[in-house]
Parts: structure tokens; C-alpha cells; sequence
């Protein structure tokens, strides 16, 4: 009965860090000294308590590991969010991370951390969504023409204002008549390079705007013209009237709305794109380098990016960066400095890491400018 009362009096002054020390008396100190249950308490305690307090020193380290991190990796997108709204929230959760600044903060002039994809994935869309952090977002432009690979399942017998299944039906035809090797014989016109009309609920612009967001808002919109893509290869995985299944390789510009679409109309019917995964982006595929979301860490995105730098082109590789600031250097500049040079130096005249560091300590740093 000792021992459990012992070992109350040091789990719950354990749990107050920041009250007095209590003077322990000969008689407690006779009833704690034999009790290892009350010890191993005490010990847990203050293990987790030094636990957290590292977690809590390791957020400066965590900021400079994020900002230092840069190349070209693939996350797994799910349906739903578009690519700007999936890589807003991979930003969010890298930020919340490293205890850095809002991601509206970062929005400003002068952004800390750089993240791009290297091809737009329709909302509706699942699959491999290629992304550049830091300098690796100057690599992106070379992803968005590089090739890509689809499985697509379409529908025949109706079509849509968006060609997949998100959108208005606007017309249906008779599919019954069609066959598998109906399908099988017009799919050598797809293929090779070709002409093709993008869809209107695409990202192109018009005026600065994209096509998809006047047709949203009711704005009358001319359809783009016609315009040369590349297919690798087309062909016919599985039929079962009305769904119909792709396997597509094609190159950068390609819509698979339209392509569906465009065979629906070959058939004398019509067709749109009921679900659709982009399995293959350039060298990294769905399988073995998408990243899901309940590994986007900062940790899991560095091993993430050292794997990937092996599969991208000689002429890709990101060149040699001058040396960061180690976290010595930024820990001994920052404490070298008065509080004046702190509040007044200007940012720009700093050493990057310390100005992550700063930002850090004192929060409203950089806005004060």
C-alpha cells in the first residue's frame, strides 16, 4: 500500500513540470527509496518529457532538412481534389511539419519553399502526379511533354459536356451492335501521331483563364483546334458492353477524354471516360514510386528523392549546389547577434538557414519589412 502511494506522489508531481519542488520528508523518503515500481514510473516519465523536448528543439532541423530538399519525386493522387488543391495540401502538412509559417505566408514575393507538379491530373483521375521540390521544379517542364501511360474505362452509348462521367449527358446512342473486335480495328487509327481537338473542360486558357472555368461560369467557348499528339501504343485490355477498357502509352498534350470520345464516335455511337488511372509518368510508376498521403513526411520525401535522382536522365540532373550553412553555424550566427541586428538587419543581407531560424524564434521577422 506504500508502494502504490509512493509511486502517486511521484507520477503526479512528474506531471507538473513547472510547480515547486515539494521537500520530501525522512518518512517519504524511507517509503520511495525501496519501491522500483514508483522508480520505473518516475524514469518513463521523465524519458517522454525528454522526448518531447527534443521533438521540440528538432523543429529548426526539420525546417532546414525541408528547404534543402530538392528534385523531382511522384505522389499517389486520389480522386477528388484537383493538382493544385493535392500539392496545396502536401505543402500544408510539409509546413505543419517543420513548424514553419502559414502556407499563406509563403505565398508572398518571396516563397521559402517550392513545390510544382510536371502534368495536370483531371480531378476525377487517379494515379501518378510527378512533383518538384526546391530546384527540382525547373525539371518539371521536361515531365510535362515526357510520356505517360493510362488505364482507361469508358462507356459507350453516352457522352458528356466534360467526356467522363462527371459531367451533363448530352447525348446517347445504341452501343449494342458493337463488338470487341469492332474496337480492336479502329484502334490502329489512334495511334502513331495523330490530330486531336482538346476538350473544353480542359487547363488550357483562353485569355488567361482556363477553359474549364469559363464553361463552369456559362461563358460561350470555341473549342481549340485540332492539333498533333503522339500514342505509343493503344490497345484493348477487356470488353463487357457498355465499359470497355485502354491500356494507353501516349506523349505530353494527350487527353484520354478525347480520345475516348473520338472512338466512341468512330463506332457510330458515343462514349466517355468512367474512371481513369495514370499508371506511368516518365520513369516513375504507380507501383513503386507514387508516394500515398500517409507518407508525405519530410523524412519519406528525401529517401523518396534519392531513389528517384537514379532514374532520371544525365541531362536532368540537378547540379551541385554551393554548400548549405551547417546548423552550428546558424545556432552561432543567431546567438552572435544583438537584438537590435535581429529586428533590423534585412533579411536579404542573411544566410538562408538563419533566416529560417529566425523566422523560427521570433515569428513576425520577415514582416516587418
Amino acid at each position: 500500500m506504500a508502494a502504490a502511494e509512493a509511486a502517486a506522489v511521484v507520477l503526479s508531481s512528474s506531471l507538473k513540470p513547472d510547480s515547486a519542488p515539494v521537500p520530501e520528508s525522512a518518512g517519504t523518503a524511507a517509503a520511495t527509496a525501496p519501491t522500483s515500481s514508483a522508480m520505473a514510473a518516475a524514469a518513463a516519465l521523465a524519458a517522454a518529457a525528454r522526448t518531447g523536448s527534443e521533438a521540440t528543439v528538432s523543429k529548426p532541423a526539420l525546417a532546414t532538412k525541408l528547404l534543402s530538399l530538392s528534385g523531382v519525386f511522384a505522389v499517389h493522387k486520389p480522386k477528388g481534389p484537383t493538382s493544385a488543391e493535392l500539392l496545396n495540401r502536401l505543402k500544408e502538412k510539409l509546413l505543419a511539419e517543420a513548424g514553419m509559417p502559414s502556407p499563406e505566408w509563403t505565398k508572398r514575393k518571396k516563397q521559402t519553399l517550392k513545390i510544382g507538379h510536371g502534368g495536370t491530373l483531371d480531378s476525377a483521375a487517379r494515379g501518378v502526379l510527378v512533383v518538384g521540390i526546391g530546384r527540382g521544379t525547373k525539371m518539371l517542364t521536361s515531365m510535362l511533354s515526357g510520356s505517360k501511360r493510362y488505364i482507361a474505362i469508358g462507356e459507350l452509348g453516352k457522352a458528356t459536356d466534360t467526356l467522363d462521367s462527371t459531367g451533363k449527358v448530352t447525348e446517347e446512342k445504341p452501343y449494342d451492335k458493337i463488338t470487341q473486335e469492332d474496337i480492336e480495328s479502329i484502334l490502329q487509327k489512334f495511334t502513331g501521331n495523330i490530330m486531336q481537338v482538346p476538350p473544353l473542360y480542359s487547363a488550357l486558357k483562353k485569355d488567361g483563364q482556363r477553359l474549364s472555368t469559363l464553361m463552369k461560369r456559362g461563358d460561350v467557348v470555341e473549342a481549340k483546334p485540332a492539333r498533333p499528339v503522339t500514342v505509343y501504343s493503344l490497345s484493348l485490355q477487356k470488353f463487357q458492353p457498355p465499359f470497355f477498357t485502354l491500356d494507353v502509352e501516349c506523349g505530353g498534350g494527350f487527353y484520354i477524354r478525347s480520345l475516348v470520345s473520338d472512338i466512341g464516335k468512330e463506332l457510330s455511337s458515343c462514349a466517355n471516360v468512367l474512371e481513369l488511372t495514370r499508371t506511368k509518368q516518365g520513369p516513375f510508376t504507380l507501383e513503386e514510386h507514387a508516394l500515398p498521403e500517409d507518407r508525405w513526411t519530410i523524412d519519406d520525401i528525401a529517401q523518396s528523392l534519392e531513389q528517384c535522382s537514379s532514374l532520371l536522365p544525365a541531362e536532368l540532373a540537378l547540379k551541385k549546389s554551393k554548400p548549405e550553412e551547417s546548423n552550428e553555424q546558424v545556432l552561432s550566427c543567431l546567438n552572435g547577434l544583438s537584438r537590435t541586428t535581429r529586428r533590423h538587419c534585412h533579411p536579404n543581407y542573411l544566410p538562408r538557414l538563419l533566416k529560417v531560424s529566425l523566422t523560427m524564434v521570433y515569428g513576425k521577422f520577415f514582416r516587418e519589412f
